[in-house]
C-alpha cells in the first residue's frame, strides 16, 4: 500500500503501518468522519489514517477536522489542508455544531490533555469533556451516526486498591471531586457515562479507548509531560537532568500503536471500553530518559542525577499499577514500536518539524 505525503516521513511510515493492520477497513468507505481536538496528538493521527485510507484503498472518506486554534492546526497540517478530502471546521467543542449532512462516524478528542491545563483552566477541561460530549452525542443522533469514540483516559480510574497489579475495565477507585484537578478525571469519567446514556436510550454505538502514557510526534515541546520534556532536552541537544530517582514505573504507548488500537475497538470491538497501553513498554521514567538520550549518541549527552542526598530518603519507589490490556489484545492489537525506536522517531519528528 502506498499512500501521499502526510507532513513528513514518520507520520507517513506511522499510518501505512496503521492501515496495514489487519483489519476490516472497507467499514468506513464512503463515509465521512468527525474528528474532534483534530490538531492534537491521537486526534491527528486519527485525521491521518483517514487520509492515508484514502490514498492506499480509495475509501471516499471525507474528513471533517474540528479544531479551537485554526492557527495551529494550520501550522501542524501544513499542506494537508490543501486536500479536497478534509474540511477545517474552527470553533470550541462546548459550541453546539451546526452541520446538517449525515456523519457516520465521530471521535471526540477534544478535551485539554496537558496536566498544566487541568490546573490553569480547570472550568475550560471539564466543560469540553461534559457539555462537547453532550454536544456531539446530539450531533450523533441527528446525524444518524454509525459509532461514537470517545477518546477516554486512564484517569478515570482514579485511586485503586494497592493491591492490584493491573487495572481491568471494570476497576474503580476513589476520586476527590473536590479538587480542581479532578476536572479531568471526573470529566472523563462523567463523559463515559453520557455515553452509556446515548447507548441506552438512542442506541448509538459508543466506543472508549483509555489511554495512558502516549508518547510520539504530536506532542509540543512545552507540553509538561516527562516524555515531552526528555524528547525536548534531547532536540535542543541538553543533558536530562533529572531532580528525583525516577524510580516510579509506567506503560509507554507510542502514538502509532495507540491510534491502531482505536481502530481495533472501532471495528472489531464489542464492548464499550478497553485499555490501551503498551505492557511490554512498561519502564521506569529514568528508563525512560535513558532511552531518549541513547536515541542521539552522536550529540553525548547524559543523565544528570540531581537529588538532594539529604532529602534522598524521601524519594520512595512508586508502585507501579499498569492497565490490563487482554481485551484489546484479544481482539488482535498488538504494539509494534518499543521504546528504544519510539523515542528516536519522536525526536526526529522535531527535528523535521521545529528547524
Amino acid at each position: 500500500m502506498t499512500i501521499s505525503k502526510l507532513e513528513n516521513h514518520i507520520i507517513t511510515e506511522d499510518v501505512e503501518r496503521i492501515i496495514n493492520e489487519d483489519l476490516p477497513w472497507k467499514k468506513l468507505r464512503g463515509s465521512t468522519v468527525l474528528v474532534t481536538g483534530a490538531s492534537g496528538m491521537i486526534p491527528s493521527y486519527v485525521v491521518y489514517t483517514m487520509l492515508g485510507l484514502n490514498d492506499s484503498m480509495d475509501m471516499g472518506i471525507k474528513v471533517l477536522a474540528l479544531v479551537r486554534n485554526e492557527a495551529k492546526a494550520r501550522r501542524i497540517f501544513g499542506s494537508v489542508l490543501e486536500r479536497n478530502d478534509i474540511e477545517l471546521i474552527a470553533q470550541d467543542v462546548s459550541i453546539p455544531l451546526d452541520y446538517d449532512g449525515e456523519i457516520d462516524y465521530i471521535f471526540h478528542g477534544g478535551s485539554a490533555a496537558r496536566p498544566r491545563e487541568h490546573s490553569a483552566a480547570p472550568t475550560s477541561t471539564i466543560r469540553a469533556n461534559l457539555i462537547g460530549t453532550f454536544n456531539l452525542l446530539d450531533l450523533a443522533v441527528k446525524a444518524h451516526s454509525k459509532a461514537f469514540v470517545l477518546m477516554s483516559s486512564s484517569e478515570v480510574y482514579g485511586k485503586v486498591s494497592s493491591d492490584i497489579d493491573k487495572i481491568k475495565e471494570d476497576d474503580y477507585g476513589y476520586l476527590d471531586c473536590l479538587n480542581p484537578r479532578s476536572c479531568y478525571s471526573e470529566g472523563k469519567r462523567a463523559a463515559e457515562t453520557i455515553c452509556a446514556s446515548f447507548m441506552a436510550q438512542y442506541g448509538i454505538d459508543c466506543k472508549m479507548p483509555r489511554f495512558a502514557h502516549i508518547y510520539g510526534p504530536g506532542l509540543g515541546l512545552t507540553d509538561g509531560r516527562v516524555q515531552a520534556d526528555f524528547a525536548a532536552n534531547v532536540f535542543r541537544g541538553e543533558d536530562i537532568v533529572m531532580n528525583s530517582d525516577g524510580s516510579s514505573r509506567r506503560s509507554y504507548t507510542y502514538v502509532g500503536d495507540a491510534v491502531s488500537g482505536i481502530f481495533y475497538i472501532l471495528l472489531k470491538g464489542e464492548e464499550a471500553a478497553y485499555n490501551v497501553a503498551d505492557s511490554d513498554n512498561t519502564i521506569s521514567i529514568r528508563q525512560l530518559a535513558e532511552a531518549f538520550v541513547a536515541c542521539r549518541p552522536e550529540k553525548g549527552l547524559k543523565l544528570v542525577m540531581n537529588i538532594d542526598q539529604s532529602k534522598k530518603a524521601s524519594y520512595n519507589p512508586a508502585a507501579f499499577i499498569g492497565l490490563d490490556n487482554s481485551k484489546l489484545k484479544a481482539l488482535g492489537w498488538a504494539p509494534k514500536v518499543p521504546v528504544s525506536e519510539g523515542t528516536g522517531r519522536m525526536v526526529e519528528h522535531f527535528e523535521i518539524t521545529e528547524n
